[in-house]
Formats: C-alpha cells, structure tokens, sequence
C-alpha cells in the first residue's frame, strides 16, 4: 500500500473513532493492517475500535500484536489491562496497569493527551491492589493464621508484598561477612544478658547526672574530623556538638578518665559479649542526641557485630529507624539492631536525648569465626603500620 494510502486510511480511522463510528474505524485498520501497514498506533486504534464494537477476542488480538512490536507502549498497555479488567481478571489487568505506571515513571514526561489515562491506571492498580490485599489478609485471619503472636517476619514480609515497606539490606562501608540473616531489630531473647543491663538502668542514669552539665568528662562531636582522612561534610554532622559521645572505651581501650565515673555502669558488662579486638573494639559511650537534631541516613562499617541501645534519657518524640522498621526509645529497655541496614535517628522534643551505646558480636557467629575475624583485623593493622580510624 502507498505510504499517502495508508496515511489517508489512518486519518479516516481515527476520525471515525473520534466521531463514534466504530465500524468504519474498524473497516479503515484492518484494511491498514491487511497491506502490511500495521504499526503499534494502528494496532491499537483497531483494537479501541474491536472493543466499541464487543469484539473483545479481535480487540485482544489487535492489541497484543501492538505489544508484539512496542511492548512498553503506553496505549497499548492501557487498553490491554482495560481489556483484561472487563473480562474480570483483576489480577492480570493489575499488572499492565502497574506496567504503565513504571513506564511512564521511566519516561519522566508523559504526553499531554495520556496523562489522564496514565492517572487513571495508576489509581486502577491501587485499587486493585488494595483489593487483593483485602482478601488475602481476610482469608489469612479467618484460618486464625493473622492473629496476635503471629510472626513479626512473615507480618512484615506481607507489608512489603503489597508495598507498604521496601526491603533493607546490609550495606557494610568496609567488611562484609557473607551468610548471615538479614535482620534489622534482633529479637532480645537472644540476649538473655539484656535483663541484668537493663536492671542497672537507674545506676548508670544516676552517674550520668553526676556528669551531665557539670565540671568532668565533657561530650565530644560524635562525628569528627581527621586530618589524616579526606574531609566529608556528612550532612552538617561533622565536628556538630548536636549529635555527641562520651567514651568510656573507645577503638578497644579504656578511657580512664571517663570510666572512673561510671563504676557501676561498666560492672553491669560483665555478661555482655563485647568484641575485643585490639585497637578496634569494644566501643561503649554514651550518645547524645540534643533538642531537635537529627542524625541522617547511614550504614555501618562491619556486619559481624550488632549495635545496641540501652535509652537514659528519653524526654519523649525520640524516633529511630532501621530499614522500614521504625521504633521510639523507652527508658531502661534495651534492643540490638544490626547498623550495616539503613538507618536514622530524631529527636523531636526540646530536651536532650541520651543512650548508652555498645557493640556485641553477632549471634549466629561461632566462637571460631569470631577469633578469625579478630585475627583478620590484627593483621590488617600489623600490616598497614598504622592506628585504625574506627567508629561505632
């Protein structure tokens, strides 16, 4: 057919389309599809045509040899869930919905003229979606499988399913042991040291007022600048007294001068299992977190250690996030969270924030990974002759 046929045929379809006139508008795309001419667009406009006319098995076929030749073609996509939709598979239309919705985030600008069905199918695979999770979560809750005590991953594992949190993995800055459970709070009933930490609560309060505002150990930026490390900003936090520390061991040594006024404080480690590794570990200090601070996003250095958080001082609106969990800190009760997973901290309230924070190695590691590990790092530091910068 001649490239001015095909294009006089073109305009005659869709003027008959436009006018209502779906079986002259069929007639001029199956004659255009018949000689060869059958790009996407005619593909499409035959199937919109099909569909007027109840056609739905013609209209499914004109649309998927549209697809066949531009699979991420917005109309055609469009009007294959629609298609789909009113042959009552949700399911099915839900997702070229979806694929709509993440093709036209991919393109950045939509044309003018698509926008509102672009809108349209985004709020379809919403409603879809929210239909579907409906369901499931009401067949879950009538077979009593959805009732309290259920388990916390499988709970969350449907949270993401149907996209109410997106999944955090560990992204250490430095070592990566391969193998171990992405998990972002740990369950303390693998800490059975916990209780009697927590029972010292009222001690190491009682000698942190002995400190706080008062002549002795002062609080240092928690992030500080090295002159031996190129300088990174790290979001205003570098060298800002907003976010600070008072070490009572640091880089795996004591801080005499800090520690002789937390007697009682450190006793209530007896039990912990604290990484001993020389010139790295343990690290135990008090953080403070001042009126309205905010600590930004981040990842930690190593994955074979877990952080944990006794709270002190809690004045309230006191939030701390690990990938799509978010939690509130309460005096005196305790967790561990793995730190190489995103996370964040604020302190919405006007008083100042402060936890004792220490590191434990990783449960699941047996007591032989443990001395490797330590070993590892004894000869990285042999090796490079030099100090570690090393940070909780």
């Amino acid at each position: 057919m001649p490239l001015e046929e095909a294009r006089s045929l073109a305009r005659a379809g869709m003027d008959a389309l436009r006018r209502g006139d779906a079986r002259a508008a069929r007639g001029a795309f199956e004659r255009l599809v018949a000689a060869g001419a059958d790009d996407a667009s005619a593909c499409v406009a035959l199937g919109l045509a099909c569909r007027t006319q109840g056609d739905i098995d013609s209209a499914l076929a004109a649309v998927d040899r549209a697809l066949g030749r531009e699979p991420r073609n917005l109309r055609a996509l469009i009007l294959k869930g629609d298609l789909l939709a009113g042959l009552g598979d949700a399911r099915a239309a839900s997702s070229f919905y979806l694929a709509v919705a993440n093709q036209a985030r991919a393109m950045g600008e939509v044309p003018a003229d698509l926008r509102p069905e672009v809108e349209r199918a985004r709020s379809l695979c919403e409603r879809f979606a929210g239909q579907l999770e409906e369901g499931v979560r009401a067949r879950l809750r009538d077979q009593g499988l959805l009732q309290e005590g259920s388990s916390g991953r499988f709970l969350q594992s449907l949270d993401i399913l149907f996209g109410h949190r997106q999944p955090y993995f560990q992204q250490p800055r430095y070592y990566f042991f391969p193998g171990l459970p992405q998990v972002q709070f740990f369950d303390r009933a693998l800490f059975p040291w916990m209780d009697a930490l927590e029972a010292a609560t009222a001690d190491m309060r009682a000698e942190l007022a002995g400190v706080m505002g008062k002549e002795g150990p002062a609080f240092t930026p928690y992030v500080q600048s090295d002159p031996r490390r190129p300088r990174k900003e790290q979001d205003g936090l570098l060298d800002n007294p907003d976010w600070s520390a008072l070490y009572l061991w640091k880089n795996g040594e004591i801080v005499p001068e800090n520690a002789a006024r937390f007697p009682r404080t450190l006793e209530a480690f007896a039990g912990v299992p604290v990484p001993r590794i020389p010139n790295r570990s343990p690290s135990i200090l008090f953080s403070q977190l001042k009126a309205g601070a905010r600590i930004p996003p981040h990842c930690g250095l190593v994955n074979t250690r877990l952080i944990c958080h006794l709270p002190l001082i809690v004045p309230g609106q006191c939030r701390f996030r690990v990938g799509n969990e978010t939690r509130e800190w309460e005096e005196g009760r305790a967790w561990a969270f793995d730190d190489t997973i995103e996370h964040e901290a604020w302190n919405g309230s006007e008083r100042t924030r402060v936890i004792l924070l220490f590191e434990v190695w990783r449960p699941e590691l047996a007591e032989e990974e443990r001395a490797l590990v330590t070993a590892m790092f004894e000869a990285i530091d042999a090796g490079s002759g030099e100090r570690p910068a090393w940070e909780i």
